[in-house]
């Protein structure tokens, strides 16, 4: 690793921890050279995933717009921001699982609407409201009275652990 202080090839790694979730190493290592101490992290390099736009652009999938769109959801809602950002890393983990390298935007905000239900009903409910480009509000009724049938049914029918 090059030291970011002098740039020397020769370090030593003094710690390494592994992250919550196990995705990421975190070391902490000290320049041969110059004892600069600095942290890296190591992860897994996966491969870039391509979003196919509405109007069949495409693009790469951006961790921090999906972030940027729970986070506008959220707002003025008691919901953390580490729980924002588990959701968008088990969103783009899932979107990993799928093995595929393009996928259209539509199955995106799907997930990012499962997420968010299960995070805040009245985020999702603005989520959705933006996503689906609601016109009055009936749409708003209509959503909110699905949301409350799944609930309830959710709450008849437990999901086994």
């Amino acid at each position: 690793m090059k030291c970011v202080n002098c740039g020397s090839l020769k370090d030593r790694v003094l710690d390494s921890r592994v992250s919550k979730d196990g995705s990421s190493t975190r070391r902490r290592r000290i320049c041969a050279h110059c004892n600069y101490r600095y942290t890296t992290y190591e992860q897994i390099e996966r491969t870039e995933l391509r979003v196919i736009k509405k109007d069949g652009t495409r693009e790469a999938l951006h961790r921090d717009k999906i972030l940027q769109g729970l986070i506008k959801s959220c707002e003025k809602r008691p919901v953390a921001i580490s729980d924002l950002d588990t959701a968008v890393e088990q969103i783009v983990a899932e979107l990993h699982q799928d093995h595929n390298h393009e996928m259209p935007s539509d199955i995106i905000g799907n997930k990012v609407m499962t997420k968010l239900r299960e995070i805040d009903p009245v985020a999702y409910v603005r989520y959705v409201s933006v996503y689906r480009q609601f016109n009055d509000v009936s749409e708003f009724i209509r959503e909110i009275q699905n949301l409350e049938k799944k609930v309830i049914s959710e709450s008849r029918h437990p999901k086994l652990l």
